[in-house]
């Protein structure tokens, strides 16, 4: 009778836990967004791994295999997603797919086309940027997305997932107006960047970023010569560039300016802070 009762106190102890909605990302910065949403209900992990190129990436097999047990795959139009998108689906096809796209405001990338991919799947949202998270408005609209989706699947937790919204949605405001303030008064509202990543983030603050890259490849010697006298008659002072790509051209513009090279990732997942930084960066430079 006593082994009975331990017995009965103990099997509560032995069930499994609740499994968490399993979800795959495109970039790390939506990772950062599902998991402010669904904290300890979601289990997220991100395509393009750290360093990676997502125009040229190729999920691995690990990849592969674990998306056979997604729950919810969100797209963000990076170019890798072209080539690779249906052959996600097929693993899955029970899998929800929802684009973060939809019902943002979005906008063509300057100087800068890739051709990878299906040719519907290119035309459907031909020469589009992105990274349409380098703008905390626009990220606080994914998170309502992310929050909507989250209790879909699981409904019994909505109103965690509204609370975790909520909480989110009043940091990103707050980094908004940090980052206008900040931003406010400069000597040039101008930077350069060799990829160009951060057209939402120039688009929200008034900003303008000038491309490096032409048509996905380095400039030729013409065409940088061309960039350094335009970066000298609009005062440039900072060029961006990402860790996936080559920094020499880079280096070479910076020293022709007077300028400095910044590395950036747009792809970093410390997404507050990495806004942050730019904004800093950029308020430093115009600022001499």
């Amino acid at each position: 009778m006593t082994l009975l009762l331990l017995l009965l106190v103990l099997l509560p102890l032995s069930l499994p836990a609740a499994q968490p909605i399993r979800v795959f990302v495109s970039a790390l910065p939506q990772k950062h967004l599902v998991e402010q949403v669904g904290g300890d209900l979601v289990q997220v992990s991100a395509m393009v791994r750290p360093g990676y190129n997502p125009a040229s990436y190729t999920p691995t097999p690990r990849q592969v295999a674990a998306l056979t047990q997604a729950d919810l795959f969100i797209r963000c139009g990076l170019p890798f997603e072209a080539a690779w998108m249906e052959r996600i689906r097929a693993t899955n096809p029970g899998m929800r797919l929802v684009d973060a796209r939809d019902g943002l405001p979005l906008r063509k990338i300057e100087a800068h086309s890739h051709q990878h991919g299906d040719a519907s799947e290119a035309a459907a949202h031909e020469a589009l940027d992105p990274h349409i998270w380098t703008s905390p408005r626009l990220a606080k609209q994914m998170a309502a997305q992310i929050q909507v989706e989250l209790s879909r699947l699981a409904p019994q937790h909505q109103a965690k997932f509204e609370h975790n919204y909520q909480r989110f949605a009043q940091q990103l405001e707050q980094l908004d107006r940090e980052i206008k303030q900040q931003l406010s008064g400069l000597r040039s509202r101008r930077f350069m960047v060799f990829h160009p990543a951060w057209g939402y983030f120039a688009d929200a603050y008034g900003l303008t970023q000038i491309a490096i890259e032409q048509e996905g490849k380095e400039p030729g010697a013409r065409a940088l010569t061309a960039l350094i006298e335009q970066a000298r008659a609009k005062q440039v002072r900072v060029i961006f560039v990402q860790p996936q790509f080559n920094r020499k051209t880079a280096q070479r513009l910076a020293a022709a300016i007077g300028g400095r090279v910044e590395p950036i990732d747009p792809l970093a997942e410390n997404y507050i802070d990495n806004l942050r930084r730019v904004a800093r960066l950029i308020a430093e430079a115009n600022r001499r």
